[in-house]
């Protein structure tokens, strides 16, 4: 069982949503196209929902790659579907050994160069560095400022979307877990207690779908993404069948 839409749960996701009604309407009204900053996959999730209200259809997401976790929302007003993106690929190449730079220590360089969030799309690391994706505004500061990530010398080139090498497939873990429990598969999928799992969701650590997690108790859903401050990121590809024991089997990336 999938989990069901979960409408906005705060005030920002609630002038999320309706700043994508706006954009569509000013979309349908002039005919003009319109395109937002890179969405997360709930917010995402959200404008479908906007869009729907508004009785837009006539839109796409584009995240420079099939399997792209952040894109931009394009609304095509009465231009065709194959516009000019409105986003840069660039390759980081890393000029040493650079001994496995992360998702965090390139997004940590981004944002030190005061590069907002929403204009990053997704970062790809690579045995040569990383590839990442960029809002055409801030691709020309990234090119000219960026030297290091961490204390690993760089430097920048434009690429293209074809250059990206094939992506490894995560490997699939598994486990066993005595209920559908939020806190009982925290302690599964990170290897460690139910109360420490309890006081990663008490001290506000843990999302679902980007949002935040505030119970316990909370039952999980296939398919549902885990964000953990401190830990990573981790998606619940499968709930199984029960053991004799009474016992639920899971599978999960960690990502």
């Amino acid at each position: 069982m999938a989990r069901g839409y979960l409408p906005p749960a705060n005030d920002e996701e609630k002038l999320f949503f309706r700043r994508v009604k706006e954009l569509a309407y000013a979309a349908q009204s002039s005919g003009m196209p319109r395109h937002t900053a890179f969405l997360s996959d709930r917010q995402q999730v959200l404008a479908r929902a906007a869009l729907s209200s508004a009785g837009c259809a006539d839109y796409h997401f584009d995240g420079g790659y099939p399997e792209a976790e952040r894109a931009i929302l394009c609304l095509h007003g009465d231009a065709p579907k194959t516009g000019a993106p409105q986003f840069g690929c660039l390759l980081v190449e890393a000029t040493e050994r650079h001994n496995a730079l992360t998702h965090r220590d390139y997004l940590g360089a981004f944002l030190s160069l005061g590069i907002k969030r929403e204009c990053i799309g997704d970062i790809l690391p690579c045995s040569a560095g990383a590839y990442v994706f960029l809002l055409d505004t801030v691709v020309p500061l990234l090119c000219e400022e960026l030297c290091r990530v961490g204390r690993c010398a760089v430097r920048v080139r434009r690429a293209q979307a074809q250059e990206l090498p094939a992506q490894t497939q995560r490997p699939l873990r598994k486990a066993s877990i005595a209920s559908l429990r939020l806190d009982a598969l925290l302690a599964a999928m990170l290897h460690i207690s139910r109360a420490d799992a309890a006081g990663l969701v008490k001290s506000g650590a843990v999302e679902i779908n980007h949002v935040l997690a505030e119970s316990l108790h909370a039952e999980v859903y296939e398919n549902d993404m885990f964000s953990i401050r401190g830990f990573g990121k981790y998606h619940l590809s499968e709930i199984g069948p029960q053991s004799r024991k009474g016992r639920i089997f899971v599978s999960y990336f960690e990502y």
